[in-house]
């Protein structure tokens, strides 16, 4: 097939489930279109979250994650928002066995809730969670390493995903006024 027309039927398919673009500027006929320009209200806005101190080494990786991702430019002298976030669960599990019944690798999961507060109210609630796994080597310096490694990789995931959903949560609040078939 000609890789126009699967471009132009994949543009349908999509709008067609009612996907809509994060950052877009909205043309005055209510119609959705991309005109060179992002809508810079969405991330003037999360500019303006607050991100509280995370207990912990992997909180604060996701803290340094989450001020990365919202406020790259520093944080708001008088924020609008803040943003609380909690580990609430870091589980282990050993796999791979060997025949003297030690693991050979180790899948770790960890569960984060978060609170994004307006005027001492909760705007935003949620929980979050990554997986990750890891190698027991035979060097333990190695196997500390790929630990480490692991934790950084699940505070960047987990960072991700709660901006992600504060970045919907804002293109809701200034750009959904009505229903879906409203547009």
């Amino acid at each position: 097939m000609n890789k126009k027309l699967i471009t132009a039927f994949l543009a349908v398919l999509l709008t067609a489930c009612g996907f809509e673009p994060l950052y877009v500027q909205k043309q005055h006929n209510e119609r959705w279109f991309f005109g060179g320009k992002f809508d810079t209200s969405i991330s003037q806005e999360m500019s303006q979250v607050k991100v509280e101190p995370i207990a912990d080494r992997f909180g604060q990786q996701v803290r340094n994650q989450l001020l990365d991702l919202l406020t790259p430019k520093g944080q708001p002298a008088k924020p609008k928002y803040r943003l609380y976030v909690m580990l609430t669960g870091k589980d282990i599990y050993q796999q791979a066995m060997r025949r003297d019944i030690t693991a050979t690798s180790e899948r770790v999961v960890y569960h984060v809730d978060y609170r994004l507060i307006e005027d001492n109210k909760e705007v935003v609630t949620g929980s979050s969670e990554a997986h990750t796994s890891y190698d027991i080597l035979a060097n333990p310096y190695s196997t500390t390493m790929a630990q480490k490694k692991t934790e950084t990789d699940a505070a960047k995931i987990i960072a991700n995903d709660i901006a992600l959903r504060l970045g919907a949560y804002f293109h809701t609040k200034f750009t959904k006024k009505g229903s879906v078939n409203d547009l």
